[in-house]
């Protein structure tokens, strides 16, 4: 009898009995302290090519659980690309629209996606001149609250300034651009 327990040949009761110990090791810390990890072992030189490959694949099978391992949300917001959504609204229009500004490369792109959504003509930009001859001018409110033309300013100053964007009837952006 070892320990109180009965071992008969043949029974390998020793798998199930409770012993003291650390978890992950196979017997207590005074009978030799082996660990019995139940991880796969590394290949080394003597294993053979199947059985690397075999590993290899098995590991490509569960890389990456999506969500595991948990990311903190901040974390995971400051990974992510930010998305630069703007209201936009037009005079007369009884509804309002969000877009992307990181979508458009420059002021044609935007000026286009803004003429297909509200259905409108814009006309062509002039830095002396503004949009003469249009009946709606594009128009942007900055972070300072102030509205200006939309394409007053470099594309980048433009991105990182612009909180909103209106699209107002040409009479009554006079002020904002030089010959409006």
């Amino acid at each position: 009898m070892e320990g109180g327990v009965a071992y008969e040949q043949g029974l390998n009761l020793k798998a199930t009995e409770l012993t003291l110990g650390l978890p992950g090791t196979g017997e207590t810390e005074g009978q030799g302290g082996v660990r019995n990890n139940n991880k796969r072992p590394m290949p080394t030189s003597e294993t053979n090519e199947e059985e690397s490959q075999a590993l290899k694949a098995a590991d490509r099978g569960r890389a990456q659980i999506v969500g595991w391992p948990p990311i903190r949300s901040y974390r995971k917001n400051s990974l992510q690309e930010k998305k630069m959504y703007v209201k936009v609204s037009m005079d007369g229009a009884p509804y309002l629209r969000k877009i992307d500004l990181k979508v458009y490369r420059g002021y044609p792109e935007l000026l286009k996606a803004l003429e297909a959504m509200f259905k409108f003509a814009a006309g062509v930009y002039s830095e002396r001149e503004g949009y003469k001859g249009s009946e709606y001018v594009p128009t942007y409110e900055d972070k300072d609250g102030d509205w200006m033309l939309v394409g007053d300013v470099p594309w980048d100053m433009f991105m990182s300034s612009c909180k909103r964007l209106r699209i107002m009837k040409g009479s009554e952006a006079r002020g904002l651009g030089c010959g409006v």
